[in-house]
């Protein structure tokens, strides 16, 4: 019998819902449907707003968008759902993401925190949901993320070869399977497709480098990519976890006016594109067990560019995106999601404490039932 799980997913990058409706019922995910639904733009404004400044919002505002993105969520379920041709009677469970707005793991106290209202989508799609993930695993001592390792560890580990997944969203993480070992690792590199997606946004019409061809156009700067490297956070050893509350266009516009304003506007893509890439690299070489295999998914990997580099700098390893490996590279973290609701509902435990520094593995998320 198949088990079908629904997972919701938005990122740093913000670009958009991901859908994936995956079977659950077997040892390996099984991706039936997926597609990222885009934030309608007036609402995709007031998120980026918000979390550009989000000591401006007041809690007025925090609700409304929390209802808004809640009912964007549910919108996105039942849109996948209907071109699946299920109806929610079918349906285990939903796992939403949310969309983080401001994540402080290293505050005191640290938290983080996620808007997209669970009992709006729980209630629309009549589907239980399972949301707020990341608390727990803070409430138990962690960065409360990165939290799709167990989901790697139980697709992609092999036990021939040891591997890195690294997730190229709007930040990076890291994944380390070794192969004879259940000593899972993970973090957040840094940056992945953030500042380069802020540098394009500010200076052309649209929201992304298409397969990093601006970039490719500009030179390299050593030094704008001294200062960007420079930064505490890539000598910091995991855990650690990491968003836009340091890496954003307002931290790199003023690293550009305190030395670099003059650079062309193509070479700081050219050498964002390298502080992506040589950060991954670096963390890779400091912070993990020797990897043979490099599996990438998330956004990172349509930017051919920045493949390239990643591939150039690290000539030891083998190169290539997941979905050769059983899950297409765009879908990766939204059917994570759907796993982890699954063990959730199975009270299983979905941190891994190695990855997140948390004391003890703990069951993730709040369930929000759906109709009677």
């Amino acid at each position: 019998m198949p088990e079908y799980y629904l997972g919701l997913m938005s990122g740093t990058s913000m670009d958009g819902i991901d859908a994936a409706l995956v079977d659950l019922s077997g040892d390996t995910p099984q991706l039936l449907r997926a597609q990222t639904r885009p934030w309608p733009a007036p609402l995709h404004a007031r998120i980026l707003k918000t979390v550009a400044a989000p000591e401006q919002a007041s809690l007025r505002d925090t609700g409304i968008l929390d209802t808004e993105l809640g009912e964007q969520f549910a919108n996105a379920a039942l849109d996948l759902m209907a071109k699946a041709r299920l109806d929610s009677s079918q349906i285990t469970a939903i796992g939403s993401h949310g969309q983080t707005l401001l994540h402080v793991p290293d505050g005191q106290p640290a938290f983080s925190m996620q808007l997209g209202d669970a009992n709006r989508i729980a209630e629309k799609t009549g589907i239980t949901t399972v949301a707020d993930f990341r608390r727990r695993d803070i409430a138990a001592g962690g960065q409360g993320a990165p939290l799709v390792p167990a989901f790697h560890q139980a697709l992609f580990h092999d036990p021939g070869t040891p591997r890195a997944i690294l997730n190229i969203g709007g930040m990076a993480n890291l994944t380390l399977l070794p192969a004879d070992s259940d000593a899972v690792t993970g973090f957040d590199t840094g940056p992945g497709n953030v500042l380069l997606d802020a540098w394009y946004r500010k200076n052309h019409q649209g929201d992304y480098d298409e397969r990093g061809a601006w970039a490719q156009r500009g030179d390299l700067n050593q030094s704008l990519l001294e200062h960007l490297v420079d930064h505490p956070y890539f000598s910091q050893p995991p855990p650690r976890s990491t968003g836009r509350e340091l890496f954003c266009l307002r931290w790199l516009e003023e690293l550009l006016q305190s030395g670099h304003h003059a650079l062309p506007d193509a070479d700081v893509q050219r050498t964002l594109t390298e502080f992506t890439a040589q950060t991954i690299a670096t963390a890779l070489e400091h912070f993990g067990p020797p990897v043979e295999q490099v599996l990438v998914c998330g956004g990172g990997v349509h930017n051919d560019f920045l493949m390239q580099r990643l591939a150039a700098l690290l000539p030891e390893q083998q190169v290539e995106t997941t979905e050769k490996y059983g899950l297409h590279p765009d879908w990766v973290e939204a059917v994570a999601f759907a796993w982890l609701a699954k063990q959730t509902l199975e009270g299983k435990a979905g941190n891994i404490p190695g990855v997140t520094g948390a004391n003890r593995a703990v069951i993730l998320g709040a369930i929000y039932p759906g109709k009677i």
